[in-house]
C-alpha cells in the first residue's frame, strides 16, 4: 500500500462539505471569539489565579487540535459518491455481520461520514475487522487477528450504502 492508501479516509461529498464548513468556521469566527475571550480574561489581572483565562486557553488548544485534525483529514480524504448498492463491503457501507453467534451492524469508514445524531457504531476500514471485510459480500466468512492474537471468524450478513 502507498502512504496515501494508509492515510486516506473515504468521505462522501456531503461529509467533505460539512467538514470544510466546520474548518472555515473554526479558523474564522472560532479563532476570533477565543482571542476575544482570552483578551477579556487577561484584562482581569493576575493570570496565575485567573480561571477564565486558563479555561479560554484550554479551549483554544482544543480548537487548534480540531483544526489540525480537520486539515489533515480533508487533505488526505478520498471524496466520492456513496458506494454502489452491490452488496460488496467497502468504505461508506453499513455492514451487518454475524460474530460469536450475534449480529452487529456498523458503518465501515470514517466517523466523520455519519450525522451527529446517528447511533451507528463506526469501524475504520483500516482496523483489523474493517480490513478483513473489505471486498467481502453477503455469505462470505472472513477472519481477522484480535489484539490478543486469536483468530475471530465473521460472516457477512449484508452490506448497504450509508444514507445520511
Amino acid at each position: 500500500m502507498t502512504e496515501t492508501a494508509n492515510t486516506a479516509s473515504y468521505l462522501t461529498q456531503e461529509a467533505y462539505d460539512r467538514l470544510q464548513a466546520e474548518l472555515s468556521a473554526l479558523k474564522g469566527e472560532g479563532r476570533t471569539e477565543i482571542s476575544r475571550r482570552i483578551e477579556a480574561a487577561r484584562e482581569e489581572g493576575d493570570l496565575k489565579e485567573n480561571g477564565g483565562y486558563h479555561a479560554a486557553k484550554e479551549e483554544q488548544g482544543k480548537m487548534e487540535a480540531r483544526i489540525r485534525q480537520l486539515e489533515h483529514l480533508l487533505q488526505h480524504a478520498v471524496v466520492g459518491t456513496a458506494p454502489a448498492d452491490d452488496g460488496i463491503v467497502e468504505p461508506g457501507m453499513v455492514v451487518t455481520v454475524e460474530m460469536f453467534g450475534e449480529t452487529e451492524t456498523f458503518l465501515l469508514g470514517s466517523r466523520e461520514i455519519i450525522d451527529e445524531d446517528t447511533q451507528l457504531h463506526v469501524y475504520s476500514e483500516k482496523s483489523p475487522l474493517g480490513a478483513a471485510l473489505l471486498g467481502a459480500k453477503r455469505g462470505d466468512q472472513v477472519s481477522y487477528a484480535a489484539p490478543n492474537g486469536k483468530q475471530i471468524e465473521v460472516k457477512v450478513v449484508k452490506a448497504k450504502p450509508y444514507r445520511a
